[in-house]
């Protein structure tokens, strides 16, 4: 079954990855997968020992990166950038409405961000439709994030020139994100960053073939490995 997270940024997306993990070991499934490596690579720094169940879990996770990999393909997962929509409290039934409403009363001032769509809103939406498909606008590219490994070719290796070269590809439709450096063994330590593209605009097999690898910036990177690739 596939999963939704929110704003993994904030104090209020993390608490709810916490509570999420009150009962579980992983993401989806019972083994880590990829589901995993993508919130993983969408938290932008280690999580604080406050949230214990994702401070477990996130430290499993690099432990697992730093031996062995993940391999299980998992069910699906989503991170979402905005703020996590609290789920619409289902209506009484009729013969409980009497005492609700008097909690009606209580939350006038109360606005549900939320809700279903009005009429207005619809018809709005419709209308801004029909503006677009008018005046011959294309709909917004979709976007993916991707989490990837690169490799150094040893341990003399400048890993500050290593990415302030990768950083410095420039393509429409790529943003390049967070990264850390990943200890592999006998000194060597691996590159792993995130990365955004607008799927119309960037191939990440042809960034890999033909700007991560290619010269000058083949003096630092051995070899460039995807680690995660989902659709936002």
């Amino acid at each position: 079954m596939a999963v939704t997270l929110y704003d993994l940024s904030s104090a209020s997306g993390l608490k709810k990855l916490d509570e999420y993990l009150l009962t579980r070991s992983y993401i989806t499934g019972y083994q880590a997968s990829k589901d995993d490596l993508t919130v993983y690579a969408a938290l932008s720094k280690v999580p604080s020992d406050e949230y214990v169940n994702v401070s477990r879990w996130y430290k499993h996770i690099d432990a697992l990166l730093r031996i062995s990999g993940v391999s299980g393909e998992g069910s699906g997962v989503t991170v979402k950038s905005s703020l996590v929509a609290e789920a619409v409290a289902t209506p009484p039934p009729a013969d409980s409405k009497a005492a609700a409403a008097d909690d009606d009363d209580d939350d006038d001032d109360d606005v549900d961000l939320f809700g279903e769509e009005t009429e207005e809103e619809k018809k709005a939406a419709e209308e801004r439709a029909a503006a677009m498909k008018a005046s011959g606008k294309k709909k917004e590219s979709g976007k993916s994030s991707v989490l990837m490994d690169i490799k150094p070719w040893d341990d003399e290796t400048d890993m500050k020139k290593l990415e302030e070269a990768v950083r410095g590809v420039q393509m429409e439709g790529l943003l390049w994100g967070a990264s850390k450096l990943v200890p592999v063994g006998y000194g060597i330590k691996k590159l792993q960053i995130m990365l955004t593209i607008v799927d119309d605009l960037v191939s990440v097999d042809t960034l890999i073939e033909e700007r991560l690898t290619e010269e000058p910036i083949n003096e630092y990177v051995q070899s460039c490995d995807i680690v995660a690739f989902n659709k936002i």
